[in-house]
């Protein structure tokens, strides 16, 4: 089965090398990059139909006239830029925190929590499943929340609860020889976990 699931991948990209071709480039892109307003207009015709479609054009254009007073800076002059300084920290500890926050790890590690949990070796493939179904699930739950929380509320939320539940895993896994049911309390911190890192970072 396995290998059937990794295939289906393929699928949507070869719908997608098909189909692709027979899509008109973007219209933003005919305009401000290649400079061909008559392309921009067809392509523009054929996304939303006939009709006026003036209004957006003169959008695309002051989004040209914007990007042409706008300087390009290269990576070193971002570095240099003091007007730049406290945006490129965030970013870089978003991005630092982000790789250290050790989703990584309990993937690398939840086959053997399961195992230790004394999960039939055949049920072990679909637990592990289960477990990046609830990451795909509590990111699409991210795209709601977002708009009604903010950004902030939810990186600093899911980091606080990551941390939360790590500490717990720790724990469990320590007391895990001790009580027989610290096994399970595992298996629950690690679908956590990942619910927590899905809506968080």
């Amino acid at each position: 089965l396995w290998p059937w699931l990794l295939a289906s991948s393929g699928l949507s990209a070869l719908v997608q090398l098909v189909t692709l071709p027979f899509f008109p480039d973007s219209p933003s892109y005919l305009l401000i990059q290649k400079g061909n307003e008559e392309a921009c207009r067809k392509a523009i015709r054929k996304l939303w139909g006939e009709g006026d479609h003036q209004t957006e054009i003169d959008d695309i254009m002051k989004e040209k006239g914007a990007m042409a007073s706008t300087k390009t800076l290269r990576v070193l002059e971002v570095i240099k830029e003091r007007s730049l300084r406290w945006q490129l920290y965030i970013l870089m500890t978003v991005m630092t925190t982000l790789q250290l926050c050790g989703i990584n790890a309990i993937y690398f590690y939840s086959f053997e929590v399961f195992h230790t949990a004394k999960f039939e070796e055949y049920l072990i493939p679909y637990v592990s499943l289960g477990v990046g179904l609830c990451e795909c699930l509590s990111s699409i739950l991210c795209s709601t929340l977002i708009d009604r929380f903010g950004r902030k509320v939810l990186l600093w939320g899911g980091y606080t609860l990551m941390c939360s539940v790590l500490a717990l895993l720790t724990m469990t896994l320590s007391l895990q020889h001790q009580f027989f049911w610290m096994h399970y309390f595992s298996i629950i911190l690690i679908f956590l976990f990942v619910v927590f890192y899905g809506i968080g970072p």
